[in-house]
């Protein structure tokens, strides 16, 4: 997972590949574009550090939310000082996935078993991405964390979503 920091604007079609950017240059916008996966917004107000990051399954198993604090902490941030919410993204109720995404998940990380429930009527488990990163961004210190619980899933005449 890669966070970059952005001093100035990049011409078209020059942005670097990330799943996270991060600035301190005033006026400059930073934004995500997500259906399913989870849009991530950081702030720390006292080093004016802003972030925003694409938060899917791949990438908050292998650490974006980290990352992202990391390339704040590098422009000045304090985790501690930082406010993240957690945008729209998929519920667990709607989230059902192969047990190969729990195998890996478990393989990697073990008490993220916490996060996937088993659906009585499939038999499959469902994964809760919200929650997950939410505990992400725990771990990693940050200071205040919040969750819209919007689901894109759920709520298809006001979100999208590729299911």
């Amino acid at each position: 997972a890669t966070a970059v920091i952005a001093k100035k604007p990049w011409d078209a079609g020059k942005a670097p590949e990330a799943d996270a950017i991060v600035t301190t240059t005033p006026g400059l916008a930073v934004g995500v574009l997500t259906a399913d996966c989870a849009p991530v917004l950081f702030c720390d107000d006292d080093a004016r550090v802003v972030g925003a990051a694409h938060a899917g399954w791949r990438g908050a198993l292998s650490g974006i939310v980290e990352a992202t604090v990391a390339a704040m902490v590098e422009l000045g941030a304090k985790p501690e000082r930082i406010s993240a919410v957690i945008g729209p993204a998929i519920s667990q109720k709607a989230y059902e996935v192969g047990s190969e995404y729990l195998e890996r998940f478990l393989a990697e990380e073990p008490e993220s078993s916490a996060f996937f429930i088993t659906d009585e009527g499939s038999g499959e488990p469902h994964f809760d991405l919200s929650g997950y990163v939410g505990e992400r961004l725990a771990r990693a210190g940050v200071g205040a964390i919040a969750d819209l619980g919007l689901c894109t899933y759920c709520e298809e005449t006001r979100l999208f979503s590729y299911r």
